[in-house]
């Protein structure tokens, strides 16, 4: 039995630069400028739900670290990923 997925129609107003690379993008892979913008937004998920689980793993290995250098080294990893560089 296969899965039907469907689709839900949304506007979105993007800046001009962005709606040139997303068709030249799409003229490059031959493919519609819908399904590059499918493609990056589900990209950017998948990358946003991989650095939430990082995020959690060094906190979890925080918590159980006992070593003071591992634990330094640890906080300051977090600290970049929350507040950048």
């Amino acid at each position: 039995m296969s899965k039907t997925v469907k689709s839900v129609r949304q506007s979105v107003s993007l800046p001009s630069q962005v709606a040139r690379r997303i068709k030249a993008l799409a003229r490059t892979r031959k493919s519609s400028a819908n399904r590059v913008l499918v493609d990056l937004i589900e990209t950017g998920l998948e990358s946003a739900q991989n650095e939430r689980r990082r995020f959690f793993d060094l906190a979890d290995r925080l918590a159980a670290s006992a070593d003071p250098s591992e634990r330094q080294r640890l906080k300051e990893e977090l600290a970049r990923m929350t507040f950048g560089e």
